[in-house]
């Protein structure tokens, strides 16, 4: 078990790329409780959590663009309705993936729900690259569906 979780650490830490070193101190501490089978933080520092409520609200008004960033396979196989798909460990390796976002747009982040490392990850590397209006959605597509919002 002790090798397999340092060779999770080992892959999380090659993804480094250019990130400053707190951004992966952050990024590691999710991925690691990821892997121990614990809940995400109920918070990301400077970044609001949303519940499904307001993600819905958020959504219906099209005032913000959602951002799967869970694998593809996911994302094919059902994603929120009008998501975009921004993978995050690609986003890890190269970040000028976010070249292509506008920072004056506010965007939800969201994956699979409050054991999955990825979206808060990903809204601390947007808020690194000088993002203001990141909402993280901390219970995903999970209590999306729950809820009987729409997929596709």
């Amino acid at each position: 078990m002790f090798v397999g979780a340092f060779m999770l650490g080992a892959v999380a830490l090659a993804f480094a790329g250019s990130w400053p070193d707190a951004v992966m101190q952050k990024v590691n501490a999710f991925h690691d409780a990821e892997q121990a089978k614990q809940d995400m933080p109920l918070t990301v520092e400077g970044c609001p959590t949303i519940n499904g409520e307001d993600a819905y609200k958020l959504w219906q008004s099209k005032k913000a663009i959602f951002l799967d960033v869970r694998i593809k396979t996911q994302y094919e196989t059902e994603k929120i309705a009008g998501a975009s798909w921004f993978f995050n460990d690609d986003f890890m390796k190269d970040s000028s993936m976010a070249d292509k976002l506008d920072k004056d747009k506010d965007y939800v982040v969201y994956c699979n729900g409050v054991r999955c490392w990825r979206s808060p990850a990903t809204a601390v590397m947007l808020q690194n690259l000088g993002f203001k209006k990141i909402h993280w959605y901390r219970d995903g597509i999970p209590d999306w569906k729950k809820r009987g919002y729409p997929t596709e």
